[in-house]
């Protein structure tokens, strides 16, 4: 039997997870869209509802059982109190969204639905004062600050290394030097560790490299001894080592290490760790039909990312003043399977398929940027694995208008890897026909393997169009989802809008489809 799970991806707490819990975005009035909101709040009008400066809310009891109300609504996030009452009409949750925060502490709520959102800069005009904290609170940052690990010469660094995490090991590091290279070595005691669960960045002697350990994410934080004019990242599968190989600038033995940062030696569950982006260049856009481009950007110089299959980055762009993120899932440049990215390729660029709306409140700007210009561009997010699919005979690919862009690297994937596979079918629904990306591609690609197969699904189709026609019903999956053979192993992934994913969940359970295999990726 084929298998649907719950939606598991996101997970709870990933930041692309914006429909949680069957949460809908709520048709907002004219005039009332986030551009509006960055043009109301910047008008100059007092939107704290003070008739004086508040510096610090002193106790929650002070605000809690008189602002919880949509006409006067403060809530608290991160210890910053604001009165979102002029917000309300602009926040495309809904006002209900908001009021479950009204008058309490809405932190935890804010990062279940959106944790990526800079809040700071949104209600920057409707803060009214900041929560006080205890001398006691205070005093334990202190000490926590004074205990920070030091860094020894050519040795391993003093922690509480040995430590589990609900049974998870907590990786340790130590490093060693020659005239030339610093290694740091990290012992995550994980086999099959890979390049893609490693990312690492360098800027002016920081150095920061994240490892992800299952859920959980192992930070490095360093402000280098020296300068470093590059480095290399080497994983070792068996023993679940990974070296990180500094090439030094001066060829000069260093004193250690380097002075340990905010965060470094850190260890904790990926959904609590905080978003980190580098700015990447754009370094080509390349047209794929009339709405959609291919963008290109370049990674930094000092720069390791990988993006795994199946998984997502941020893209962040900084509009009049407000901090816009929108996800999207990394493409390869081709998608044939014949098409061999190089090492260096792989290193250095990272592509995006982007459909342009003329009236998004993001892609008309990243659009308009000229070759050269920056994006910031995030660590990798995401849950699937390929183990998921491992031993599955027929793979089903169900997708709908940039849905398809989850669908191409783990095409390539399978139909490269996989020894078991018999059949891949992408059932790709769209409008119309110019609305097909990669169609020639997708052709090219099935006479080239004869394990692939597309079907396309029109809802507005021409007159001359001759192929299928419709929306996403249950006797549509049900005549395009036939196995190579009786009872074989089978998994299907589905991508699209929210409206197209929920239906398309719905009709499977309709026909039966068991959760265990199917997996959701979100837009």
């Amino acid at each position: 039997m084929l298998n649907v799970p719950s939606t598991s991806f996101p997970v709870p707490n990933s930041q692309q997870r914006v429909s949680a819990g069957g949460r809908n975005k709520t048709p907002l009035k004219p005039g009332r869209s986030l551009m509006d909101w960055i043009k109301h709040k910047s008008s100059g009008k007092d939107l704290t509802g003070l008739t004086r400066d508040v510096y610090r809310v002193k106790k929650r009891s002070d605000w809690t059982k008189t602002t919880n109300k949509k006409t006067d609504c403060w809530i608290c996030i991160r210890g910053l109190v604001y009165n979102v009452t002029p917000y309300m009409e602009y926040h495309p949750g809904g006002e209900e969204e908001l009021m479950k925060a009204a008058g309490i502490d809405g932190t935890q709520l804010f990062d279940q639905v959106h944790r990526w959102v800079n809040y700071e800069s949104m209600l920057k005009e409707c803060l009214v004062g900041r929560m006080a904290v205890k001398h006691s609170t205070l005093l334990k940052g202190l000490m926590s600050a004074e205990n920070q690990e030091k860094t020894l010469l050519n040795g391993t660094l003093p922690s509480s290394v040995s430590e589990d995490v609900d049974n998870v090991f907590k990786p340790r590091y130590d490093w060693f030097q020659t005239d030339s290279t610093v290694t740091i070595v990290i012992y995550t005691k994980q086999k099959n560790m890979c390049l893609d669960m490693v990312t690492v960045d360098y800027q002016d002697k920081i150095l920061r490299e994240e490892i992800t350990v299952e859920d959980y994410s192992f930070l490095l934080l360093i402000e280098l001894n020296d300068t470093i004019e590059d480095f290399e990242v080497c994983t070792f599968n068996n023993t679940g080592k990974i070296e990180v190989n500094l090439q030094k600038e001066d060829h000069k033995m260093w004193k250690n290490l380097g002075q340990s940062l905010e965060g470094n030696n850190s260890f904790m569950k990926k959904s609590q760790r905080g978003t980190h982006y580098r700015k990447c260049r754009l370094a080509s856009k390349t047209a794929i039909n009339y709405n959609t481009r291919l963008f290109c950007f370049e990674l930094p110089r000092c720069c390791h990312l990988q993006v795994p299959v199946g998984y997502h980055v941020y893209l962040k762009l900084t509009i009049e003043g407000i901090d816009v993120v929108k996800p999207y899932t990394p493409v390869s440049q081709d998608l044939l399977i014949d098409y061999i990215e190089s090492d260096h390729s792989k290193k250095k660029y990272i592509y995006m398929m982007i459909k342009v709306y003329t009236n998004g409140s993001f892609t008309p700007h990243i659009d308009t940027l000229e070759i050269g210009d920056f994006v910031s561009i995030s660590s990798p997010h995401g849950c699937f694995k390929m183990a998921q699919i491992e031993g599955m005979e027929d793979i089903f690919l169900v997708a709908a208008g940039t849905g398809f862009t989850p669908m191409v690297k783990l095409s390539q994937n399978v139909l490269s890897s996989s020894s078991s596979l018999r059949k891949l079918k992408l059932i790709f629904f769209n409008k119309t026909e110019a609305d097909i990306l990669w169609r020639e591609e997708l052709e090219k690609l099935c006479l080239s393997d004869r394990r692939f197969e597309v079907q396309f699904i029109l809802s507005e189709p021409s007159r001359s169009w001759v192929g299928h026609k419709g929306q996403i019903s249950s006797s549509l999956l049900s005549e395009a989802l036939t196995r190579s053979k009786e009872n074989s192993f089978a998994f299907i992934c589905v991508c699209g809008p929210n409206g197209f994913v929920d239906q398309g969940l719905r009709f499977l359970e309709e026909l039966n489809f068991l959760k265990e295999d199917i997996f959701v990726f979100r837009e």
